[in-house]
């Protein structure tokens, strides 16, 4: 009888939203990105999606990340 592996914790809710907070790796992940470095850069030159500090964690909201690509993607359709 085969049994069923446990649901991920990084499951996704409704809309396709995970049901967590987002990790830089998970950006990295989600973006394709070369390296974490790389969000870490697009947060000092304030260019990418908004984050906040948990202590001295990094986390994003994805709901804000989404909206962040969504505004990105719109201002490359427009150019």
């Amino acid at each position: 009888m085969a049994t069923e592996e446990p649901t991920d914790p990084r499951a996704t809710l409704h809309g396709g939203l995970p049901d967590r907070y987002l990790t830089p790796e998970d950006l990295v992940t989600m973006f394709s990105l070369p390296s974490v470095e790389t969000v870490y850069q697009w947060r000092r030159k304030r260019i990418g999606p908004p984050g906040f500090r948990v202590g001295r964690y990094l986390r994003f909201n994805p709901a804000a990340v989404q909206a962040w690509e969504a505004e990105r993607t719109a201002l490359t359709d427009a150019a």
